[in-house]
């Protein structure tokens, strides 16, 4: 019995041993409760929200009465029903309607932000909708809408007020069952519908009089652009203000091909340069001054004043997602210089990610807040463990520079790596090289320089800085190319099961907060991932959400029926297999039979056929006639007896229908599943469980 309690009471004493250092494990305990929240294929009503606030009333109580050994425990579950208290809190906050029906007609809005699709095509926001004939209470609160129009109209700005002709509809869900869920992202940014346009934009209204951040964030990037011309333009602009629209879309799929793309987004490796250069520059002023240095504190007045110029960057850049995650974390970091503490430390990382998953839980699931957590939880553990064991007292002063490049490069790619290869399906061979090329860069030429030209600007005076930052540019956008026109430069990586992700932060955890021994416990959840992974099965037929295109998994890869339309949901499924080909290629390949129109195709022992175009309707009845179920992408007013036919009418209600093999047949999975608050209100309805041989439903009366 001794030894029993003697077992049991081991890990309450490493506990107990532990206290004051368990603070990093409060964020990934709310994340457990958040990612719970979102797994659920049903919306949770109030008993699981009152239920939830009981647990943590009654573990504050434990905590305040109850034995000192339990009250890790008590805290770690109070932590978790905080992450589901916290989501319900958010839905509540951005709740807005949604379009329920396709619309066509004269949309009018204030522009409240200007970017570009995958297809390059800009794009604006607009909120204070005017849509022809919407109630108010079916009125969207923000729209987005790719202009394709041929025919020049007004340069949209922010502030302005403008109308245009537009066709509109509710976000898409997945583009397969558990894949990337737009529709849910598009719910918590408020966007209650996304569509185009091929009439020119008019204006309604001017912008207001004033000095707006939006309207001088727009006019920094026309002016970045016009001064430094090209690629080297747009990414600047980029990386000042958020604006990307000057960007080509070669040289962003460089920066992808080569995991430099973080290079373009403002998260906190630019805070960190521009607060970091800000910092350092005060302080040696201030320190060059004897008086000055004297009467006040340095160090504490270059963290308020780099506090303020962060803030004036976040204004500036757009205030998206990532970059108020990185403010979060500059914020804590300053904060810590201006109390006395280490600025760097697992618990300020600790800090802002309590304060991110509390006010914003959705940002849990984005492949920035999970990359931008991962990198900077692992430089700390990793510096922290070389600076011990390696560094001190071994390396020259002159190398520690390179040291630390390459160590930093090396860390911060390993631990994004998988988060990168899940989220975006390849992987960068050459990322490592094409980082310590640009990286330096962009910490010593772009983003100093950066700073220098907007104290300069006021004097008219930023002309040899903008040629700075210019050169700089163009070296990372050259590095880019040449790096991603190497052999071999990506590699494709197949989309894992719903566990690896969670798995893998949960091995990561392991090592970087336990100690000793412990850290053993790491290899079981490494390695359940990695076999998750390699076992992730995928869908054998992907049946699109319009009938049409079917995508049939053959000897060669992913076979489809038809090299055009539907094009994103092709690029998606080809990614998620690991596929690079394209869709022509795809279509090309064995397994589809017969013209583009009427494509027939094999898969566990039954025949499928493909209908499409103009021609589709007439070719239905001797489809049925030779096919065990057919896919068109028409309507069909009568179909005839014992076919299975998916139709437009059926889609519609699954999205799209992913076909897995099971004895007999096949075992149908709709994306529409799902029922969510963010969900499609359509519902899959009359869906066999197994689509089997049409003999079969025949002699069985189906």
């Amino acid at each position: 019995m001794a030894v029993l309690t003697g077992l049991l009471m081991r890990p309450l004493n490493a506990l107990a041993q532990a206290r004051g250092t368990l603070f990093p494990w409060v964020p990934l305990l709310i994340g457990v409760g958040i990612g719970g929240w979102f797994s659920l294929s049903w919306e949770p009503g109030w008993p699981v929200y009152a239920l939830a606030a009981a647990v943590v009333a009654l573990c504050l109580a434990l905590r305040l009465w109850g034995p000192e050994a339990g009250h890790p425990f008590v805290l770690a579950v109070a932590c978790v029903a905080l992450g589901v208290l916290a989501c319900g809190l958010r839905v509540q906050m951005v709740q807005a309607p949604m379009l329920d029906f396709r619309y066509y007609g004269p949309v009018t809005g204030r522009v409240i932000k200007i970017d570009r699709s995958q297809t390059d095509a800009l794009r604006i926001t607009l909120d204070r909708l005017q849509l022809d004939r919407v109630r108010p209470s079916r009125m969207p609160e923000r729209v987005r809408i790719s202009l394709r129009g041929k025919v020049p109209g007004h340069a949209p700005f922010p502030g302005e007020v403008v109308m245009v002709t537009a066709t509109l509809q509710a976000p898409d869900g997945p583009i397969e069952p558990g894949s990337f869920d737009f529709r849910r992202m598009a719910f918590f940014d408020r966007l209650g519908a996304v569509g185009y346009t091929t009439a020119p934009v008019v204006l309604w209204e001017p912008a207001p009089e004033g000095g707006s951040v939006a309207k001088l964030r727009r006019d920094l990037a026309l002016a970045l652009m016009r001064e430094v011309p090209g690629d080297a333009g747009g990414f600047i602009a980029g990386i000042m203000t958020g604006d990307r629209s000057g960007l080509s879309r070669p040289a962003v799929q460089a920066l992808r091909d080569t995991n430099m793309a973080h290079l373009l987004a403002i998260s906190g490796m630019h805070m960190a340069f521009l607060t970091g250069f800000v910092f350092a520059g005060l302080r040696m002023a201030i320190a060059a001054v004897p008086p000055l240095a004297l009467r006040v504190n340095g160090k504490k007045l270059a963290a308020l004043v780099s506090l303020a110029v962060a803030a004036f960057y976040l204004a500036l850049s757009g205030a998206n997602v990532a970059t108020e995650r990185a403010f979060i974390m500059v914020s804590v970091m300053l904060g810590a210089v201006l109390l006395d503490r280490k600025a760097l430390t697992l618990r300020s990382v600790a800090i802002a990610g309590v304060i991110l998953l509390l006010w914003q839980p959705e940002t849990m699931q984005e492949p920035g807040f999970q990359m931008s957590f991962a990198a900077t939880v692992a430089l700390i553990a990793g510096f922290r463990a070389v600076d011990r064991r390696v560094v001190a007292g071994h390396l020259p002063t002159w190398a520690m520079p390179v040291f630390t490049l390459v160590l930093s490069s090396v860390i911060g790619g390993f631990a994004t790596a998988p988060y990168a290869a899940a989220h975006f399906n390849r992987f960068a061979d050459y990322g490592l090289i094409a980082n310590l090329l640009a990286v330096p860069v962009m910490g010593s030429v772009v983003m100093p320089a950066g700073a220098v030209a907007g104290l300069l600007a006021p004097f008219g005076l930023a002309g040899l800085p903008l040629w700075v930052m210019e050169q700089g540019a163009a070296w990372i956008i050259w590095v880019a190319h040449w790096v991603a026109g190497w052999n071999g430069a990506v590699t494709a990586i197949p989309a894992p099961g719903p566990w690896v992700l969670p798995l893998v932060t949960l091995a990561g955890a392991f090592v970087v907060l336990l100690r000793g021994a412990w850290r053993g416990l790491f290899v079981a959840p490494a390695v359940a991932a990695l076999v998750l992974w390699v076992g992730a099965e995928r869908p054998l037929v992907l049946i699109s959400a319009d009938g049409g295109l079917v995508g049939v998994i053959g000897a060669d890869g992913r076979a489809l029926s038809a090299p055009s339309g539907a094009g994103f949901a092709a690029q998606n499924w080809l990614e998620n297999d690991g596929d690079m080909v394209s869709q022509e290629q795809a279509a090309a390949r064995a397994g589809m039979q017969g013209p583009v129109g009427a494509r027939r195709f094999d898969v566990a022992g039954l025949t499928g056929m493909a209908l499409k175009g103009k021609g589709a309707l007439a070719l239905v009845e001797g489809a049925c006639a030779g096919a065990d179920f057919v896919v068109v992408s028409v309507p069909v007013p009568d179909v005839p007896e014992g076919c299975l036919l998916l139709g437009p009418e059926r889609l519609r209600n699954t999205g799209t229908l992913a076909l897995y093999p099971v004895p007999g047949g096949l075992r149908p999975e709709p994306s529409f599943g799902a029922r969510r608050v963010w969900s499609s209100p359509r519902r899959p309805e009359g869906l066999a469980a197994v689509i089997g041989p049409k003999a079969s439903r025949v002699a069985s009366g189906q």
